[in-house]
């Protein structure tokens, strides 16, 4: 008997311990689920929060590199008006903007050596390196080295190669009317510029009131000059056309009365 309630007592703890151990493995079982849970609440939110953010991020970055891309998303715009020079974003902000030097004379150019700067709508056909470029002023200097410092952005002129933006040798003529017809910035500033400029990128030149009022002027002078020459053709030569006239007219009906 002793020993059949001995070993009744030994199962029976040993039924308890493994009661005991299930009981265990059930709340680290539920410990775990709770974990899951949590860790995957955890996930989404990081998801429902973040990610937007994330792809806002994605596609600013995406525009920026498309704007950027784009011919036309900046342009250059002369002003001979204040004597500057700005790079404007396709936002219209200023980007740039410096101190230029521009034609001697005043008005719009309409034949070479007249030491106007063109005014209008151009494009940028070149950017070429500048800096071995010599150039005699006729100022009795004789020839100048790097005269047009380290580039010459060449600009599409109709009738005029020679014309576009470039440094100088001589930083204080900024701000004044001192070159042949070209836009000269400083080298510093050229150089700056030049990071932004491309073939084929858009240049406007603005003209001053000046220069408005000495292109009316100058149209107002082509009218009269033409005026002046309609006016001063001889009579003789018109007469001598109407004669011709009716001599060939004359010919014309002798040919058809033989005919006939």
């Amino acid at each position: 008997m002793p020993l059949f309630i001995q070993i009744i007592k030994e199962t029976v703890i040993c039924m308890s311990i493994i009661q005991n151990k299930q009981r265990k493995r059930a709340k680290d079982n539920k410990v775990t689920r709770i974990d899951k849970r949590k860790w995957f609440l955890y996930i989404l939110l990081l998801f429902v929060i973040v990610l937007p953010y994330l792809g806002l991020w994605f596609c600013k970055v995406w525009y920026n590199k498309k704007v950027k891309e784009i011919e036309n998303a900046s342009i250059i715009i002369v002003n001979k008006d204040d004597m500057s020079l700005k790079l404007i974003d396709y936002k219209g902000k200023a980007l740039l903007s410096y101190g230029i030097a521009c034609g001697k004379k005043y008005g719009n150019k309409t034949i070479r050596g007249d030491f106007k700067t063109p005014e209008g709508i151009f494009h940028i056909s070149d950017i070429q390196d500048a800096s071995t470029w010599k150039h005699d002023f006729g100022d009795g200097k004789g020839e100048i080295p790097q005269a047009y410092g380290p580039y010459f952005l060449r600009l599409e002129v109709p009738g005029h190669k020679g014309i576009g933006i470039h440094g100088t040798h001589k930083p204080e003529s900024i701000g004044t009317r001192d070159t042949e017809g070209c836009i000269r910035l400083r080298n510093e500033d050229l150089l700056e510029l030049k990071k932004h400029a491309y073939i084929g990128m858009t240049v406007v030149v603005l003209p001053s009131l000046t220069d408005m009022v000495n292109n009316n002027l100058l149209d107002s002078l082509r009218q009269e000059i033409k005026q002046t020459e309609i006016k001063q053709i001889p009579k003789k030569t018109i007469k001598q056309d109407s004669v011709k006239k009716e001599k060939v007219e004359s010919r014309k009906s002798k040919i058809i009365v033989k005919q006939n």
